[in-house]
């Protein structure tokens, strides 16, 4: 079976120019291939012709050595930083091996390369030399000196990715003579986003360098009003990750066949990431228990818990969206496909698959929470994956929505994706994969309704601008965020916006369309100040109306996590005609959780208008403050220091101090029980940086009772300047 064979079943061709080389191992079909692959599987002609061509057994060519040229190969295929004694190359492209013979070879001598995946037959690969050719791996003699022969050999742009063994054949009087199996020979075969000819392309350095080979990232969360963000390090290349990345395709039984296939890999891979259907990698946790395993917010980044999965082959607890946002990238990238983290604010859930997110209000105007079913998250990250859809039409290549947070199952299992982003767009919702439940995510209507008292629902306001406020990635050339809400949505209210809404409506997407004349009462809520500090919530009404107007104001706050779920009893309910009131500590401070914010809900009733507004407050975090020292400079010493005060009027308890950095620093984690009010914890940790560049270095300060606080370190080895930005 040749390589297209095995990517491409359907397409089988016996009449293909290499069918006949790869019959060659293929004539007994009841045996598979195995560590030392038997030395008579010629056919019986191709066995008699080459008896007459080889030389005397006293003089027969046998195989002395081989040599993988790592270093080399590694340098032109962009491989060089993974951390692994083994070859890694990228398909479509040329890497040499130099075969060492017992005497120089000659134009008689007939040889071959064997390649092949553990011992699946369908993934053998057969590349020949000489007066055979044809394959769908190309092969050429590029050197011959004295007794080493290097040969050059170019898989398939769509070959299978993985971990291949490889055998050097020669043919004798009596068959082939083949190398023993030698885990030196092994090599890594990778997606290849530099080969035009190979799906995953990415068409400019700067996005390769950014999307394939930065092995650290920013990811943004908070709300939209106040955005926050966290480092995190991908570590694809660090020590154990790609065959941590093979192990997953395997532990969840990925089809071989399906491998070389991007689009099959990544919908496939965000199922794999999530335990929910297939043992993969993350448990989701969405409670307030973390006591079996590690907190969400404790993670720095992938590699610890793709090492952990890989050792333990048990799903690793615990991830939320943005956790499974992380490992996921890392795997792409890992493999050579371009990726990048995505986190779109104000996201809707839609469990009914329409574009109606409804926020229920009791008769009396204050919010009924039992009723309220939907919900938006205040932010919620995703992946996107870079390719060329090849069961699509042109225009929908690039950038692809995928999804490892189980939310819905599709086709069976917890996964989303890839979704075309321009087809998410342009609300045509009829392309595989999921469009329809990426496209409510960041274009539901929030719908304000209010219950009579028989449960009859009728709406009063409806807000198309609110859900998908914002969606962020980190910025392609800098430390910073780039807005990419157009590359979603058309502006709203726009024409363009108008006939997507439309089109999406007729793909069986719902809308609430009723016409609300704009009131001319409205609300304005704004809210500032530290955690531990006071909180000043102000609440303003305008009145754009020719009469004055006297309004009936009801007031909730309550904890909210960032999944949009508000806890069942506020904080504080106040009726009121005052605009400035404060909350102390003692108030809310207890019943903050890791990302959990306050909602404000305001309504307003006069004798002929209603209004409402919901706000959700994330308070600012005391800093965590990082300094380096030491020579910044490969393999010598330098040192962190960590250091924190607990500003806050209480103390802290089960703190936990992270730090990592790939290609500095290996996970730290430093427990400390309590930490006192107004009291300093520190920590000095050494390290040694292992390769050139802008190397960034995470650390997080993660309590029981207090969001987590982070701050990221980047060093330039252009000028050795240290800068640090602190959440």
């Amino acid at each position: 079976m040749s390589s297209s064979e095995s990517e491409r079943p359907e397409e089988t061709n016996p009449e293909s120019a290499d069918f006949h080389s790869l019959q060659l191992l293929q004539t007994r079909p009841e045996k598979r291939v195995a560590d030392s692959i038997s030395n008579d599987l010629l056919l019986p002609e191709r066995a008699e012709s080459l008896k007459t061509k080889c030389p005397p057994a006293s003089d027969a060519l046998s195989v002395v050595g081989v040599d993988m040229r790592k270093e080399v190969n590694a340098a032109h295929h962009y491989t060089g930083e993974y951390m692994t004694d083994v070859l890694v190359v990228r398909r479509g492209q040329q890497f040499i091996i130099d075969v060492s013979f017992n005497r120089p070879a000659t134009p008689q001598d007939d040889f071959q390369l064997e390649f092949l995946i553990g011992e699946v037959q369908e993934s053998l690969v057969v590349v020949n030399f000489g007066n055979h050719s044809g394959a769908v791996w190309a092969g050429q003699i590029v050197e011959a000196r004295e007794t080493v022969v290097s040969l050059g050999v170019t898989a398939s742009s769509r070959a299978i990715v993985g971990l291949y063994r490889m055998y050097v054949a020669v043919a004798m009087g009596n068959g082939m003579q083949r190398t023993e199996k030698d885990p030196n020979t092994n090599f890594y075969l990778l997606f290849n986003p530099w080969n035009p000819d190979d799906d995953v392309f990415y068409p400019d350095d700067a996005g390769r360098s950014e999307y394939v080979l930065n092995s650290t990232g920013l990811i943004y969360m908070g709300t939209s009003d106040q955005v926050t963000e966290r480092g995190w390090v991908y570590g694809q290349f660090e020590e154990g990750i790609l065959d941590a990345c093979i192990y997953i395709m395997d532990a969840c039984r990925m089809p071989i066949h399906n491998r070389g296939d991007v689009v099959k890999m990544v919908r496939t891979a965000s199922a794999l990431i999530n335990s929910q259907d297939d043992n993969g990698v993350l448990i989701g946790n969405w409670s307030d228990d973390f006591s079996m395993g590690t907190p969400p917010t404790t993670w720095t980044g992938s590699a610890s818990i793709l090492q952990k999965y890989h050792t333990s082959g048990a799903p690793v607890s615990f991830a939320q969206c943005w956790v499974y946002a992380g490992v996921l990238n890392t795997f792409l990238r890992c493999l050579g496909i371009p990726s990048r983290i995505i986190t779109n604010f104000n996201s809707a859930h839609d469990n009914t698959g329409n574009l109606k997110t409804e926020l229920i209000f009791k008769p009396d105007g204050t919010p009924d929470r039992h009723n309220t079913q939907d919900s938006i998250w205040n932010f919620h990250c995703w992946n996107e994956a870079f390719m060329k859809r090849v069961d699509l039409p042109q225009k929908y290549s690039g950038w692809q929505v995928v999804d490892a947070t189980p939310q819905e199952t599709n086709d069976g299992y917890f996964r989303c994706g890839p979704a075309p982003v321009i087809a998410i767009r342009d609300g045509e919702l009829c392309h595989p994969f999921d469009c329809g439940f990426v496209f409510a995510e960041v274009n539901s209507d929030l719908i304000h309704m209010k219950s009579d008292k028989y449960g009859n629902m009728t709406p009063f306001k409806v807000d198309t601008t609110y859900v998908g406020k914002l969606i962020y990635t980190k910025s392609l050339s800098g430390w910073g965020p780039e807005d990419i809400t157009g590359t979603y949505k058309h502006p709203e209210g726009s024409l363009a916006d108008q006939q997507t809404m439309a089109l999406a409506e007729q793909y069986g997407c719902s809308r609430d369309n009723s016409d609300f004349p704009a009131s001319k009462l409205s609300i304005q809520i704004s809210a500032q100040g530290y955690v531990g500090d006071p909180l000043r919530v102000s609440v303003t009404f305008y009145n754009q109306s020719e009469t004055m107007k006297s309004v009936k104001v009801h007031m909730e706050i309550s904890p909210t996590y960032y999944t949009g779920v508000v806890a069942s009893d506020p904080l504080k309910v106040e009726d009121f005609s005052i605009k400035v009131f404060e909350l102390s500590p003692q108030e809310y401070v207890s019943q903050l959780d890791s990302n959990s914010s306050l909602e404000v809900t305001v309504t307003g009733q006069t004798d002929d208008v209603e209004v409402s507004e919901v706000k959700t407050i994330t308070l600012k975090l005391p800093p965590l403050n990082i300094t380096l020292s030491g020579q910044p400079q490969v393999n010598r010493d330098m040192y962190v220091m960590v250091s924190f005060t607990n500003t806050m009027g209480f103390p802290l308890t089960g703190a936990k101090l992270a730090m990592e950095g790939a290609g500095l620093l290996e996970t730290q984690v430093y427990n400390y029980r309590t930490i006192p009010p107004m009291s300093q914890i520190s920590r000095k940790v050494g390290f040694k940086p292992t390769k050139p560049g802008l190397q960034t270095l995470l650390v997080v300060l993660d309590c029981d009772n207090l969001p987590d606080v982070n701050a990221t370190t980047a060093r330039s080895k252009s000028n050795f300047n240290i800068s640090f930005t602190a959440r």
